[in-house]
């Protein structure tokens, strides 16, 4: 039962769980009138304290399909934060308003402080470089509705893997599954932390790390790309000369499988060509989609709705 839990990393959950979840999550995609109104008397805090498009969106329609409702903000200039209110008694106050929060901070470990002091679920939306939980539930149900399994394949993730939180997260999550075999591509600037790197090899996962997506591309069953983000980085001149290192065009599927799936979070600078966009094997506006059916599925079931 994932009744009353917070989601602040993937582990949170079983794969049993998940399992449920995306199960679920599918019924509410091929059946638009299922479990609607499920959530009606239920308020959603959204409480963002970075930009978001997608996933602020994404949970707002989720939860109004669900019958329920939503407040909060979208920047933490409209909120008491900016008079120095402090994070706890922040969720303290939503707490007492909602059934359950989503938020999403620049902070690295702001979720899971904040669901130490909130008595309702909170669910992690983002927190720095470090997770993105909900994002990862997307990856996971593009993939299954891709492919038909969460198994048994060759993924490789391109772009900024050092502050990529949506890349650590699906990692981590990918770990937990059979025979999974990873390509991690990106400048030697923006390598993969090195505690993931440790888990990876504690785990005993198959991974190879590379500077060139072009060798990587024809042993590629899913590739995930991910753009160099501006906001992380502390130096302006480092941005610019990172941040058109990889991208995808055209020429360069033409080397890939016939099946790939390519993936990205969202939202793409140039790291991704539009000549790509219609290219059956690109995923990633589906994978937007499946996003609200996945927060859709984990809201029902946090708040007891399913």
């Amino acid at each position: 039962m994932l009744k009353g839990r917070s989601f602040v990393e993937p582990e949170n959950f079983s794969l049993e769980e998940l399992e449920n979840l995306f199960f679920l999550a599918e019924k509410m995609e091929k059946d638009e009138k299922f479990m609607r109104e499920s959530c009606r008397g239920k308020l959603l805090a959204t409480l963002f304290f970075e930009p978001s498009t997608r996933t602020r969106l994404s949970f707002e329609a989720a939860m109004l399909r669900l019958g329920g409702s939503c407040l909060g903000f979208a920047e933490p200039g409209s909120s008491s934060a900016a008079k120095g209110e402090s994070l706890a008694d922040t969720i303290r106050m939503a707490a007492s308003y909602a059934d359950a929060i989503v938020m999403r901070s620049p902070k690295e470990g702001a979720a899971l402080l904040a669901s130490r002091y909130s008595p309702v679920p909170v669910i992690n939306a983002g927190d720095g470089g470090h997770h993105h939980p909900t994002q990862t539930l997307t990856d996971l149900l593009t993939i299954r509705r891709r492919t038909g399994k969460i198994e048994d394949f060759t993924i490789g993730f391109c772009g900024d893997l050092k502050f990529g939180r949506t890349v650590h997260s699906l990692a981590k999550a990918l770990m937990r599954y059979k025979k999974i075999r990873m390509f991690f591509i990106s400048p030697r600037e923006l390598v993969l932390p090195e505690y993931i790197v440790r888990l990876l090899q504690k785990q005993k996962i198959d991974f190879l790390q590379k500077e060139s997506l072009e060798e990587a591309m024809p042993e590629l069953d899913v590739l995930y790309m991910t753009r160099v983000q501006r906001e992380r980085f502390f130096n302006e001149e480092d941005y610019i000369r990172l941040k058109d290192t990889y991208v995808l065009n055209r020429e360069k599927m033409e080397a890939a499988k016939k099946n790939l799936t390519v993936l990205h979070p969202l939202p793409r600078v140039n790291e991704i060509s539009v000549e790509v966009d219609d290219d059956p094997r690109a995923a990633y506006f589906a994978q937007a989609k499946y996003g609200m059916y996945a927060r859709m599925a984990l809201l029902a079931l946090i708040l007891g709705a399913a």
